[in-house]
């Protein structure tokens, strides 16, 4: 996460005097968490912590024939609006896209964001529309087949992804915990990973 919080200062200029209005996003439930958590990063770094909301892209999805339906979250969206902000959008995972682009339709419907970009903690690859990831904490090369699972301390107690295969069975990624961090990284090592 700190890595992914520098990257966001350095591209936004977050830290200069004529630095655009810069508004996370998180896509519930762990990307609003992670969004928190990179906004705590941005503010110890620069003093400055950006508004963090949350968009609810429900009933955007293009899937929702097929799955169960899912409870509906609340969006909330920082006061002053996202008009002519630059938006980063943050969730855990990202897989074919089709959650990004449900996320644009949902944020078509809220105003006109300067600049949207996305930033997530694990990246698989699998891309079904041609979308990518400005800030990922993680590339994680995966079969299409396998699940994975991004868990976080404020809602399972731990933070830990998890790889399974289509039987159940579980992996843990040795080099990403919670933090998006490489767990040999001196630097993160015995760190809080929020």
């Amino acid at each position: 996460m700190s890595r992914m919080a520098h990257q966001i200062i350095e591209k936004t200029a977050l830290d200069s005097a004529d630095a655009p209005r810069v508004v996370l996003l998180g896509i519930p439930t762990r990307g609003t968490t992670l969004a928190e958590r990179l906004a705590e990063r941005i503010e110890t770094f620069t003093g400055v912590r950006p508004p963090v909301g949350s968009l609810d892209i429900t009933l955007y999805r293009d899937d929702l024939r097929g799955k169960p339906h899912r409870p509906l979250e609340r969006t909330s969206v920082p006061s002053g609006g996202i008009d002519d902000a630059l938006v980063v959008l943050v969730d855990d995972v990202l897989f074919s896209g089709r959650t990004v682009r449900s996320a644009l339709d949902a944020l078509r419907d809220l105003g006109r964001p300067r600049a949207v970009q996305l930033a997530v903690l694990v990246d698989r690859g699998h891309r079904e529309l041609p979308l990518r990831a400005d800030y990922v904490g993680k590339n994680v090369p995966t079969a299409r087949t396998e699940d994975v699972s991004v868990q976080l301390v404020e809602h399972d107690g731990h933070d830990r992804v998890s790889i399974s295969d289509g039987s159940g069975a579980r992996r843990s990624d040795p080099e990403v915990d919670g933090s998006g961090a490489r767990r040999s990284d001196p630097e993160e090592d015995g760190k809080d990973a929020r």
